[in-house]
């Protein structure tokens, strides 16, 4: 038992070095001198030269500096932030009512609507890419933040995991809601939203990563260099700085950063919520 236990372990640990070693190579990476870097695409990118990049000869943080200053990264940052949040709070708006709704009413072809719901998710984001850039153009939004925003304020994937939470709210809670005096309006926004708080903050992860890593529907909504969110204003300074390869990864590495300590933090909500997906009421 012991033997086994010790290869499982270490077996696991050869999986998370393997997935973490492109991570750490771009850290790494991004604190190297110009030179270093080249000598290693020069080198045809062996394992040994990688494993050898692991360790730069000497930290340039002043990497970070002036990747910084090479684009104006502090206006990408403040669009995404804006539209990360905004999109985040009208995904959990929307999901929890919806949530809500499905989960805890009744009423006339609830199934056959929920079903529909459920079939979205099988169709590609290619498929409807041109519909809604259209729409944006038609109705005057090119350009603009609620271009970013209104197509994803809502999230199906969202309302099923705050449906399947809301059914496993017991229903003696809500009887005793109701003996209280208590609608449904009140109920969900006092007694059930705080009892789902783990598959709330899963929804918000999702869609603030979501959001934060989107590339394709910015850069096909805005072309107004200040309404650049932070993927669009990445993939604009590789174009640029293309040859720069330790610039790049500063760049990559201070874009990835907030994301990673979002879930650092959160990450015992977030487990919590992704494990509960499969409650039934």
């Amino acid at each position: 038992m012991k033997f086994r236990r010790l290869l499982s372990h270490i077996v696991l640990l050869l999986g998370a070095l393997l997935m973490a070693f492109p991570f750490l190579w771009m850290i790494a990476s991004s604190l190297m001198t110009e030179i270093e870097t080249k000598t290693i695409t020069a080198s045809g990118g062996s394992l040994w030269a990688l494993l050898k990049a692991l360790v730069p000869a000497k930290l340039m943080v002043g990497n970070y500096v002036e990747a910084w200053t090479k684009a104006p990264f502090a206006r990408y940052f403040l669009n995404t932030i804006f539209v990360s949040l905004a999109v985040t709070g009208c995904v959990l708006i929307t999901s929890v009512l919806a949530g809500y709704t499905f989960g805890r009413l009744q009423f006339k072809g609830k199934t056959i609507i929920f079903g529909i719901f459920m079939a979205t998710m099988m169709v590609p984001f290619e498929v409807i890419l041109i519909p809604n850039s259209l729409l944006i153009q038609r109705l005057g939004l090119q350009n603009t933040y609620p271009a970013l925003v209104l197509p994803w304020a809502a999230n199906v994937f969202s309302i099923f995991l705050l449906k399947q939470f809301f059914q496993s709210v017991p229903s003696d809670y809500f009887d005793a809601a109701q003996i209280d005096g208590c609608s449904h309006w009140q109920f969900l926004w006092r007694v059930a939203v705080p009892m789902v708080k783990p598959a709330l903050i899963t929804v918000a992860i999702f869609a603030f990563l979501g959001s934060w890593n989107s590339l394709l529907w910015p850069l096909i909504v805005t072309d107004d260099p200040g309404k650049r969110v932070l993927q669009v204003g990445l993939s604009t300074f590789l174009e640029e700085e293309k040859s720069m390869t330790h610039l790049l990864m500063a760049a990559c590495v201070f874009t990835t950063a907030p994301i990673v300590a979002l879930y650092l933090i959160l990450q015992r909500w977030f487990i919590e919520g992704v494990a509960g997906v499969g409650l039934k009421g």
